[in-house]
């Protein structure tokens, strides 16, 4: 077994520092092999001979006024199989995620999650070595009440 120092619950409250997105709310998911990211308004560029995407969050599910304009470079396009068995192919790229004091570097593919109840994925391949899930509880890690959630994106009151 490798080095795992950290329990979390099947949801819970995350940062993606190098994304500029200081609190999103994850499902820790087993079954799902990546992990995704809601993004929107995807497009493909190069600079100075490298792939990129610029993408569009909306971290915080039922809230389209908070908005997130990313660009991280484009490490792979991959087929990813939905929920629903629809296969796709995802921009795939690599970011910083942190839980509590414990930061790592994760794949995440791209796909709008509108439809879907939590903004993000956290899937096998994240987990591996890093977590153990305890499928009875969630936000181990704290919970991120509403005037937290307005401290971090700056919103008016």
């Amino acid at each position: 077994m490798d080095n795992i120092n950290l329990i979390v619950g099947w949801k819970e409250w995350i940062v993606l520092p190098e994304l500029s997105i200081p609190a999103i709310k994850a499902k820790v998911d087993t079954g799902a092999a990546t992990s995704s990211l809601h993004a929107f308004n995807i497009e493909y560029f190069k600079k100075n001979g490298f792939k990129y995407v610029k993408f569009e969050v909306h971290p915080l599910q039922g809230n389209k006024r908070i908005n997130r304009y990313c660009i991280a470079p484009l490490i792979d396009s991959r087929y990813v199989r939905s929920s629903t068995g629809e296969e796709r192919i995802r921009p795939v790229i690599k970011t910083l995620i942190c839980i509590s004091n414990t930061q790592w570097e994760i794949e995440l593919n791209l796909t709008n999650r509108d439809s879907m109840g939590m903004r993000m994925l956290i899937g096998r391949e994240a987990l591996a070595g890093k977590m153990l899930v305890n499928p009875n509880h969630k936000f181990l890690h704290g919970k991120t009440n509403t005037k937290k959630i307005k401290e971090l994106y700056r919103m008016k009151i």
